[in-house]
């Protein structure tokens, strides 16, 4: 009995120890030995202070690219900033294309008078082939000529430093230098200037079909460049030489200039092209492609947009 006292004993001190009664009182025991529960007294909340009401800061609107006084396309000149990029007296990318596309852009008629646009400009690629006329002052650099110069948009400007930026070919930046300081302009790195869209002019010149690489029956892909007028395309549709189709099908924009054509039928030549420029106006280059076309091979159309 002397040790079942001792045992209870030592239980009853247990629970006195716990915290908060936790142990109960074990079956065995008299309720003598076992604590009264203590108990429990949620702890008091804080209050919670109310919330003091914020105003935020207002933010300037910004105007549309395709607004007002800020549309790319209204003719007057706009602010932005330039840079270059590839050789100094280059075409910008060194496989003198870009992400519209377009081939050669080093010889005529583009002449390496080439630039990036950020996406107002690139506009998702339908601003490629697009030309705007560019000018620096003397007061963004000693060098500037301020006399005006003419690019055509053949690549898209990922990192824009400024609302606008033209990334030029170095044969752009530095024609916009006086006389002998090309090189001394080129060194200024970046610089601010001024643009407003022209009308692109190629003399001599039609709306002309490049078939692109990997073209078959069933995967037609096209570049259409020298326009005139725009110079870019808003839609390309399409016309094979299966009569019993005889009906204008629409094609998609793969990306930059090139426009495409994925079908389960074969597509047969010759195909007839219809192009919509961004201001609406259409032409209809009919039967351009032959039936016995190829792949990289260049077709040119006897029609051309008004200046």
């Amino acid at each position: 009995m002397a040790a079942a006292s001792s045992y209870a004993t030592a239980v009853a001190l247990l629970c006195l120890l716990a915290a908060d009664g936790c142990c109960g009182c074990p079956w065995f025991l008299p309720a003598a030995f076992c604590p009264a529960p203590t108990p429990y007294t949620p702890a008091p909340v804080p209050a919670t202070p109310t919330p003091r009401p914020v105003t935020p800061t207002p933010v300037p609107a910004t105007p549309s690219p395709g607004s007002g006084s800020t549309n790319v396309d209204a003719g007057g000149w706009l602010d932005a900033r330039a840079t270059w990029y590839g050789a100094p007296d280059g075409a910008g990318p060194l496989d003198n294309g870009g992400a519209c596309g377009f081939k050669n852009v080093n010889l005529p008629p583009f002449n390496a008078m080439t630039s990036c646009g950020n996406e107002p400009i690139f506009k998702d690629g339908k601003g490629c082939g697009s030309c705007y006329q560019i000018r620096c002052v003397g007061k963004a650099h000693p060098a500037c000529s301020g006399v005006p110069e003419t690019v055509i948009i053949t690549d898209m400007k990922y990192y824009p430093v400024a609302r606008y930026h033209f990334d030029l070919s170095g044969t752009a930046f530095g024609a916009m230098a006086k006389d002998g300081r090309n090189e001394e302009l080129r060194h200024a790195g970046i610089i601010d200037m001024q643009f407003k869209r022209v009308p692109c002019q190629y003399p001599g010149l039609s709306v002309t079909f490049h078939v692109e690489k990997g073209s078959n029956p069933n995967y037609l892909a096209i570049l259409v460049e020298y326009g005139n007028g725009d110079g870019d395309v808003a839609q390309v549709d399409l016309m094979d030489g299966d009569e019993a189709t005889g009906a204008w099908a629409p094609m998609r924009q793969s990306w930059g200039s090139i426009w495409r054509m994925d079908t389960r039928r074969q597509l047969r030549g010759p195909f007839s092209l219809r192009v919509t420029n961004g201001s609406g106006r259409s032409l209809v280059a009919d039967q351009v492609i032959p039936a016995d076309w190829k792949p990289e091979a260049v077709y040119s159309s006897d029609v051309q947009f008004d200046g």
